[in-house]
Parts: structure tokens; sequence; C-alpha cells
């Protein structure tokens, strides 16, 4: 395995940390799921409290209008294991999950979607917004103690005019990302530890697929071995790179689909990743097993994203 990159510890103490934004004025803004809280990082380390929305805050990104659009995936119960904090499945009171959107000068948090086609939204996970003002986002579905519900790849409105099934059932769907292009998008799935690329024909829509590739049009990789996805970025050149957890880093598809690169780190539950600074090669890293957001210099410079 690849030696550690030299880090730079931005906050610690957070409480599973997930879903960073690289701001322009150098902080990030990212979600405490297990506090149900939106936090914003300052250049100096001081954490500011942006909302407090509850449930379970997970993936976010800055929509057209400035605001933050959030994935709140309804809340987990948490356990400690080894000395790393993690999910262990849904609290007796989850009623549901959501897409908000949040105000980041004053705190006000909208429901935007709490459900699509008749369905109740069951776990929103991951969102990425395109260049049309729209966005993607996965719902990695929903554990409890006797069943699993189905998650789903997803296309919605900013102006909550509009939502649609991409994609229905997906295995538990994670990260989400768009090629340079815009005419791929990526999902990462938990548990199986793999990545998978449809071709986008128009804004919410998926090219057709036949039995049984409904799901899956193309898949990438998988790497070597046990691992379970959690959120990605994509490169200004096309990688894709996704957290991968349990083996503690971030590893680097090719847009063809071979593991190119893997840059590990020390929790096992390492969950994401953006990129930032002025050219966009500051990665900034969620470790949340520790409670740390880090950052590390990138080989490489990120894609910059719609709305940044």
């Amino acid at each position: 395995m690849p030696p550690m990159p030299p880090i730079t510890e931005r906050a610690r103490d957070l409480a599973f940390p997930e879903g960073p934004v690289a701001m322009a004025d150098g902080s990030v803004v990212l979600v405490e799921i297990a506090a149900g809280r939106i936090t914003r990082v300052m250049p100096d380390g001081r954490k500011l409290t942006v909302a407090t929305p509850g449930g379970g805050p997970n993936g976010a990104a800055l929509g057209p209008d400035g605001k933050l659009y959030v994935c709140n995936n309804g809340g987990f119960e948490w356990a400690v294991d080894k000395g790393f904090t993690k999910p262990a499945g849904t609290p007796g009171d989850w009623s549901g999950g959501r897409i908000e959107r949040v105000d980041l000068d004053t705190g006000r948090v909208e429901v935007l979607y709490d459900s699509v086609d008749g369905r109740g939204l069951r776990g929103p996970n991951d969102i990425v917004f395109d260049a049309d003002g729209g966005f993607w986002f996965t719902d990695l579905g929903k554990t409890f103690h006797d069943r699993i519900d189905h998650g789903g790849l997803y296309y919605a409105r900013a102006d909550g005019s509009m939502i649609r099934t991409a994609a229905y059932p997906v295995a538990n769907p994670n990260g989400i990302g768009l090629s340079p292009d815009g005419r791929t998008v990526y999902a990462a799935e938990t548990p199986s530890g793999r990545l998978w690329a449809w071709t986008i024909t128009g804004p919410g829509e998926l090219a057709p697929q036949t039995w049984p590739e409904v799901e899956h049009p193309r898949l990438l990789g998988p790497a070597p071995g046990f691992r379970r996805y959690d959120s990605l970025a994509v490169e200004a050149c096309g990688n894709i790179c996704v957290a991968s957890l349990r083996i503690g880093g971030i590893e680097v598809y090719a847009p063809d689909g071979p593991v190119i690169d893997f840059v590990p780190f020390d929790d096992p539950y390492t969950t994401n990743i953006c990129f930032g600074g002025a050219d966009l090669r500051t990665a900034f890293i969620t470790l949340s097993g520790t409670g740390r957001l880090v950052s590390v210099p990138w080989p490489r410079a990120g894609l910059r994203l719609a709305n940044s």
C-alpha cells in the first residue's frame, strides 16, 4: 500500500462529517450527519453552525441561486467500532428522506422534495448539479432490521417544479458525479464496491437499457478485493475519485474503468472528497470515523463544478 500523503487537519471533533463543499473564500461547508447539522469550517479552523435541519444531512452542493442543496437521509443509529464512529441502522423515529434547500446567510431550511412518483424518498445521499441548473442525486435506500428499502438514481429541478426517476431500483447507490462533458453520470454502490456509468440523453434521461442491464449499462472496474464505496468527485481530466470505506482511502478510476491510483488515509471511514483552491489542486477529505476534515495537495486538478 502506498504511504499516506502529508495532510493538513482543517477541523476535528466533527460528528461524522460528509458532503464537503469548497467555497470561494477558502472555507469548506460540510454536514455533520450524526448531529443533524450543517457547519462552515473557516480557513483559520473556526467552526460556524450554518443550520440544524435535523435528520441526517448527507451530500451537499451549491445551486444556481447560491443556496446549498442537501440530501437528507432522515438519520441513522450510531455505533463505535474499534474507536471509529459509524452508522448502524435506522432509528425508530425515522420519518423519511428529503431534499432540502438551505440559505447559507440566514440558515433557513426548506424541504424541496420528499417523494418521487408516489414513493417517499428513503435515504437521499449525494448530489451534483448539471449545466442546465438541475441536479442528479442518489438515494441509498434504507436498512431496517428485517428489510432493505431500494435505492435509486433521480433528477430534479432546483426550483421545486420537477423530480423524476432515472434508474430504479439500484443497489444502495452512494456517491454521484458527472463527466467533464456532462454526458455521463457516475454512481458508486456501497455494499458491492462497484462504480457504474450511465449515458445521459437529456435532463434526467438515460440511454435506454435492455434487461438485465436496466440499472447498470457500464461497469468501471471493479477493483480487486472487498471494499465499500462512499462518495466521489471527478477530476478535470475525467478521472473519478471514489472514497473507499473499510480500506480507508481514495481510489482513482480512469474514465474507461481501471483503477490507476490509490491514496490511503488513517480512517477506514474515509467518506468524501471535493476540490478547492485557486487551481482546484487541493483535495478536501472527510475522515468521518474520527470526525476530521483534512486537506492534501492533489496531483491533478479537480473538475470545476456548476455554480462554483
